[in-house]
């Protein structure tokens, strides 16, 4: 596994957890303060979600996590503050699997 699989799926779980967090709070004014319109927040996220889905797949697929696994990573973008406790966590764990092929193989002549 190559290390921008990683790079990003840890920069997508950290934007689409923002982003939750901020939907989050305009869900909270407008239902509990009769404030704001959220039409536009959530459709961002739900954009950023979608590409969450498809690099955490990608990084899944690519690490060979079971199906359980996958799943628990991707509910993690749907829960608030999740993903800042199951990406350090999936981080951890990927870095293990990654292979430096910036190094070239070398050729005795």
């Amino acid at each position: 596994m190559k290390a921008n699989v990683l790079i990003r799926y840890r920069v997508m779980a950290y934007v689409t957890a923002v982003w939750l967090l901020v939907f989050t709070a305009a869900i909270i004014a407008k239902y509990g303060f009769d404030t704001g319109d959220t039409m536009l927040i959530s459709q961002i996220h739900g954009v950023l979600f979608i590409v969450y889905v498809v690099f955490a797949f990608d990084l899944g697929s690519k690490a060979k996590w079971p199906f359980g696994r996958l799943l628990w990573v991707l509910a993690a973008g749907c829960i608030p503050f999740a993903s800042f406790f199951v990406e350090p966590k999936v981080t951890c764990e990927a870095r293990a699997l990654i292979t430096d092929s910036a190094t070239p193989a070398t050729a005795d002549a």
